[in-house]
């Protein structure tokens, strides 16, 4: 169990009992973005959750200013050094960025493991990584995380020799020595994931030839994206009430009313404060993302902060590069219908019939689907040209690409010969011609 390997190895003979752990979130007063304090705990606890932690105190702490020594005031220091102790709090969790030096400060006062939420996700990803290009970019950022904390292993070590100081002491040594063992691993990993990234794009150049219209789910995790994706693609994808609980990428192929196939993408979910060593690292995983010819943003409509969770979404979207203001490449799909109270209900459905940015849903129960993925074939219809042609009868193969990769919207037969008006996606309608001997 991974929650033991955080408290180290006494945990671990424990049986592989869960690790008591004491959660705490300070938050600045009148700083919050949208999101209460109390909102904030509750994907703490959800965080801890995934990694099945035995959370036996949680409080949020409110700063004036984070302390340099301990982010948190001296007060309140002492206080959970207290609860610790009664509570035998084995891990603390800091839902913030700690410093190097403000984790080993907590962990003296406090006497037991310290974490940041950096180093919680971190180690949720370890565990749910499941493809080697998954493994390799969370070994990846864990190292880079790593990096810069190896001065908390070696405190006990003398750091400076007395004297000319030309020589440093055996602790300098060491640390040298393992930051050295560590860059010589971010480097052969990073050669590994370059591997693995020449590969993938082959097997889009590949897709694209195909080609299908890619079409990526996105959104805040524990949204219902993965139950949206076995739901339309019976894909069998892991599905649960949990956090990060798809981190690997899957691609499926879907047929829409129309006839007209497109490959549908899951992807990890977002979260707030995403470690900026897992934007980079995932970086590849989330190329899906910036390949895909329509994004279908899920929201929990039924989450208190969905709101907030949304605007979480959409600037990890524009990280990477991705106008959010674009409306025609992303459509709002608002799950969990049947969590919803009855007006909110009304409301999203009266939205959803009066434009086409949005299209409300219950993945689990399966409503709304038809007017999701008709929404969906309208999106990507209106990019498409229309192509007249005409070819002979006995040409089954033209005829057969053009009924796979289009639309056929009219066919007259007569005389031999075969007129069509066909819908085409852009990239297809150069291939259309030059399969045709037509002009550009």
């Amino acid at each position: 169990m991974i929650g033991s390997k955080l408290a180290g190895d006494g945990a671990e003979q424990g049986g592989g009992r869960a690790v008591r752990a004491l959660l705490l979130h300070p938050y600045r007063r009148g700083a919050q973005r949208g999101r209460s304090p109390a909102a904030s705990l509750e994907e703490l606890r959800g965080l801890a959750a995934a990694i099945e932690l035995d959370v036996v105190r949680a409080d949020c702490v409110s700063l004036l200013a984070p302390r340099p020594a301990t982010l948190i005031g001296s007060g309140k220091v002492a206080a959970v050094a207290q609860q610790v102790a009664d509570a035998q709090v084995e891990l603390a969790v800091v839902d913030g960025a700690l410093t190097p030096g403000q984790q080993r400060n907590l962990e003296k006062a406090w006497k037991c493991k310290v974490i940041d939420r950096t180093g919680l996700i971190l180690e949720i990803f370890g565990e749910r990584a499941r493809t080697r290009e998954g493994r390799l970019q969370v070994d990846l950022a864990r190292l880079s995380y790593q990096r810069g904390r190896l001065v908390r292993s070696w405190t006990h070590l003398e750091r400076q020799r007395g004297g000319l100081g030309a020589v440093g002491g055996p602790g300098e040594t060491q640390l040298e020595a393992d930051r050295r063992q560590i860059d010589e691993r971010i480097l052969r990993l990073k050669r590994q994931l370059g591997e693995v990234t020449r590969t993938r794009e082959l097997h889009r150049k590949r897709r694209r030839q195909a080609p299908y219209p890619l079409v990526a789910l996105v959104g805040y995790t524990n949204a219902g994206k993965s139950t949206l994706f076995n739901r339309l693609t019976a894909a069998g994808v892991v599905a649960a009430d949990m956090l990060f609980a798809t981190l690997d990428p899957t691609l499926r192929l879907l047929t829409l009313p129309s006839g007209r196939p497109i490959l549908l993408s899951d992807t990890v979910g977002f979260i707030a404060d995403l470690p900026t060593q897992l934007v980079a690292a995932f970086r590849a995983t989330l190329e899906e993302v910036l390949e895909a010819d329509l994004l279908l943003h899920i929201r929990d409509i039924s989450h208190p902060d969905s709101e907030a969770q949304g605007q979480d979404v959409r600037q990890v979207l524009r990280e990477l590069g991705i106008d959010t203001a674009a409306a025609d490449g992303i459509l709002e799909v608002c799950n969990k219908l049947d969590l919803a109270d009855e007006e909110t209900k009304t409301r999203l459905r009266q939205a959803s019939r009066r434009n086409g940015d949005s299209v409300a849903i219950s993945a689990l129960e399966g409503a709304g689907l038809e007017e999701l993925l008709a929404a969906i074939d309208r999106r990507l219809g209106q990019a498409r040209r229309v192509l007249e042609c005409e070819l002979a009868a006995s040409d089954g193969a033209a005829l057969a690409w053009l009924y796979r990769n289009g639309q056929v919207l009219e066919r007259q037969d007569r005389d031999g010969r075969v007129h069509l008006r066909v819908g085409l996606d852009p990239a297809d309608l150069g291939r259309a011609r030059k399969l045709l001997g037509q002009a550009a």
